[in-house]
């Protein structure tokens, strides 16, 4: 049971909220993004949610809200709700009020669980009877987190790092996770890629195989699938081949440009970049919406008897 402060709403200045709990939260930029959209079309919403440790607020919900005004020019003040909490129902808080959301994440809670774990030093079972989950749930989210090498586990608390990447990278010994992370810089794969080359790691009889599949990753995939690329389809004819040709130089091309919007993000561009690379990126957004229609028309066609 939550318990708040009688005290009504506060004003709290930005550089008076400190982001301690901020470690328990994914870094998401493209959601700082639309929440400050949002925040310059409507204002705030809802407020924040604070508990005090010594002279100072602590910010226990409403990270986004905060990142996105810190963001804004003219952005001094937020509301929030002062809640009495110590450490332990503190980090439980953290997870009440974003389960009662729908917005929790798997990882996340992986971070909650292991802080009163090794932190606070409660027993699973206290965990559990905390949060109001089971037992087995509290193990399996705290084997999640603890599976995962420091490396990985930093690029994920900034940013670097998808969740979706982090669950397929939890699969691995951590003396394999880094020589993948490395892979998946380099190549800019997808998804599915860095899923199906996980798959082939954890199959490799040995060393040697494995260091193939980590300096050509598409190719040991193509090969799994029973296939090694060429330059011609047999199946096809002349204009199908073409087609089939720019189909896969596009569709390795989108993946590795889905994976950097998605997860490396603006972070290492200039402003000098920006100006010079906005027009492309408007003209990407137009084509590609273009082409997608048409390819769907397309589909749409084939598939009819």
């Amino acid at each position: 049971m939550l318990r708040w402060v009688p005290e009504g709403s506060l004003e709290l200045r930005l550089a008076e909220i400190g982001e301690h709990y901020g470690r328990y939260r994914l870094h998401l930029p493209e959601a700082e993004r639309a929440m400050a959209r949002s925040l310059e079309r409507y204002g705030q919403l809802s407020p924040l949610v604070v508990c005090r440790r010594e002279d100072r607020y602590e910010l226990i919900d409403g990270f986004k809200r905060l990142g996105a005004a810190r963001a804004l020019a003219g952005w001094l003040y937020l509301s929030a709700r002062l809640l009495e909490a110590d450490e332990r129902t503190a980090k439980a808080a953290i997870y009440g009020l974003n389960r009662a959301g729908g917005r929790t994440r798997e990882l996340e809670e992986a971070w909650i669980i292991q802080a009163l774990v090794r932190e606070d030093g409660l027993s699973q079972v206290e965990v559990a009877e905390l949060l109001g989950r089971h037992k087995s749930w509290v193990c399996r989210r705290l084997a999640l987190i603890e599976r995962l090498g420091t490396e990985a586990r930093e690029e994920l608390r900034v940013g670097l790092l998808s969740p979706t990447a982090a669950r397929q990278m939890v699969r691995l010994p951590e003396g394999n996770q880094g020589e993948v992370l490395e892979v998946m810089r380099r190549e800019a794969l997808s998804g599915a890629e860095l899923a199906g080359m996980v798959d082939l790691l954890l199959a490799c009889p040995g060393r040697e195989q494995q260091a193939y599949v980590l300096a050509q990753p598409r190719e040991a995939l193509s090969q799994a699938k029973g296939f090694i690329p060429s330059t011609r389809d047999p199946r096809l004819s002349e204009t199908g081949n073409q087609v089939g040709k720019r189909l896969g130089v596009l569709l390795d091309l989108l993946a590795r440009m889905e994976v950097w919007l998605a997860h490396r993000g603006r972070t290492g561009l200039t402003p000098e970049d920006r100006v010079v690379l906005s027009p492309r990126f408007q003209r990407l957004a137009r084509e590609a919406g273009s082409v997608a229609a048409l390819s769907r028309d397309l589909v749409g066609e084939l598939e009819r008897p």
